[in-house]
């Protein structure tokens, strides 16, 4: 009995320090989940009903919203690196599952600026479509913001703000039972209160791959399949958007992601959408006088002795591509590119936007647009007359200006320096030295900033699949600015790509935003 009663005290003892020591193993497991600054706050939501305008009818979308979460470890700025989440829960009352669904990452980026994440509103971010998130900067001084010509005038075909009618992507991403998340981050205009400045490039690139990070961190944790993110992006949100897509994976930015504490991890993306992306940025001015060199603008024509020397670099830059068009057009050079655009983009387009009229509409068009020649329900005119429609809009040159007043100088700053020449041509311009060259730190920057590095590269880590989309009258930047990207897409790195331009739409202007939703389901295999 003696016995039995120390055994039973014994093993009571054991028990009880075995209970103890799997209490603390449970408590230390639970201080180490809480310790994880990354982990995805699931439980932490408000539930928010919108109705939604699509083109088939209003839904009514129930959806959880998360607000400002921090993507990485150690932000220079927690307003900007932050990031929210929509979640639907139902549609029309009909609940949804999203735990495989497309996750569709909106860039709100406009004018290379910044993205404020703080009280923003998840599918309807700044630099997209509509208004921007309280507190978030808009355009900066650039044209009058997304969607509109100089002077503030909006496009034609369109309201302003980068949509034709109906309600945002962001939006129509839910109706669709996506999960939508929308990052802030940091961009050219971030100062700190000692005068150094904080979000130059590489900053919003960087900060865009820690938010991707983030999410593959949460796999499981937050909703949606991490291997189908789709980015979408227009203006230089459609530019970053593009060097997102093709920059999957690159070592160039480890450094950087380090030293914010981003996820360790994975940042490439399945899909990348850019509606009209001012990227390509060291090449760019030479395109654009390619284009508008012999089109007056408000001030008349440019100096032509420069406007030359810029298109002989562009022919030597289109050269050096190696680009083949479809269907065997061949090498597409600074001689033919008008006929290429002709042939596989403008023509199209004008057909499909004709046919698509009553013949009473039509006929008012056509009577506005004598420049058109249309016959047997095909549209026939010369590149110059469509040029000479659109219009000059930018000064020489159109991006790296000589005074460095353009927002894209701004964008290659440093910590102490605003703003910084990009290009060769026009350091050696303004400088008045025939010999000065870049800066390592400036290439290094442009490189990091420009999917065509990528692309050229084959990087492996570039996104799968593309949706590019630009309007005829988007006269931001050149028409072969897009279609280059997409034809090195296609011919460098075998992708799949869709592009097409929106006729006698403006920049940034979506004209079948429907379209774009369906395609993240046909992509993704979750089409209903």
């Amino acid at each position: 009995m003696i016995n039995e009663m120390k055994m039973t005290k014994t093993m009571f003892k054991t028990i009880t320090l075995t209970l103890t020591a799997v209490g603390t193993l449970m408590f230390m497991v639970s201080i180490g989940q809480t310790k994880d600054p990354l982990l995805f706050p699931k439980d932490n939501f408000t539930v928010e009903t919108k109705t939604v305008k699509t083109s088939l009818g209003e839904k009514k979308v129930t959806y959880r919203s998360y607000m400002h979460i921090p993507y990485v470890a150690k932000p220079v700025d927690k307003d900007y690196q932050s990031l929210n989440v929509s979640v639907p829960v139902s549609i029309d009352g009909v609940q949804v599952n999203t735990a495989n669904a497309p996750i569709v990452f909106v860039i709100g980026v406009g004018g290379y600026m910044s993205v404020r994440n703080v009280s923003s509103n998840v599918a309807r971010p700044e630099g997209e479509m509509g208004a921007p998130p309280a507190g978030a900067p808009g355009m900066g001084p650039r044209d009058g913001g997304p969607g509109k010509m100089p002077g503030g005038m909006p496009p034609r075909g369109g309201r302003p703000g980068g949509m034709g009618a109906g309600s945002d992507r962001g939006d129509l991403a839910l109706t669709a039972g996506y999960v939508v998340v929308s990052p802030g981050c940091r961009g050219r205009d971030n100062k700190a209160a000692d005068g150094t400045y904080y979000g130059k490039a590489p900053a919003v690139i960087v900060d865009l791959k820690a938010a991707v990070r983030y999410i593959r961190h949460n796999k499981g944790i937050l909703p949606g399949n991490t291997e189908q993110i789709v980015s979408v992006g227009c203006s230089a949100g459609g530019a970053v958007s593009a060097v997102l897509g093709a920059s999957g994976n690159s070592p160039l930015y480890e450094s950087y992601l380090k030293e914010i504490g981003a996820a360790d991890g994975r940042d490439d993306i399945y899909a990348c959408a850019c509606y009209s992306p001012i990227t390509d940025l060291e090449h760019a001015d030479g395109a654009y006088e390619w284009m508008y060199g012999n089109t007056p603008g408000n001030s008349g024509l440019v100096d032509q002795e420069l406007s030359k020397q810029l298109k002989a670099l562009n022919a030597e830059y289109q050269s050096s591509l190696h680009l083949q068009g479809k269907n065997g057009f061949g090498s597409i050079t600074a001689d033919n590119y008008g006929d290429y655009l002709l042939q596989y983009y403008l023509v199209p387009s004008a057909n499909k936007f004709l046919k698509g009229m009553t013949d009473e509409k039509r006929k008012e068009y056509l009577a506005a647009n004598n420049w058109i020649n249309w016959k047997n329900d095909e549209a026939k005119f010369s590149f110059k007359d469509y040029v000479a429609s659109v219009g000059r809009m930018k000064n020489l040159p159109a991006f790296d200006d000589f005074e460095n007043q353009k927002p894209e100088p701004s964008e290659f700053g440093n910590a102490t320096v605003n703003t910084r020449h990009f290009t060769d041509f026009s350091l050696r311009h303004s400088s008045g030295n025939a010999n000065a060259t870049l800066e390592p730190e400036v290439i290094m920057q442009r490189n990091m900033m420009n999917p065509m590095y990528f692309v050229s590269q084959r990087n492996s880590g570039c996104a799968i699949k593309w949706w590019l989309r630009n309007g005829t009258r988007d006269n931001d930047t050149s028409q072969p600015i897009m279609v280059n990207l997409a034809t090195s897409l296609e011919n460098n790195l075998k992708r799949d790509v869709n592009a097409w331009d929106f006729w006698d739409a403006g920049h940034c202007q979506d004209n079948d935003p429907d379209s774009f939703i369906a395609w993240i389901g046909q992509i993704t295999g979750h089409s209903k």
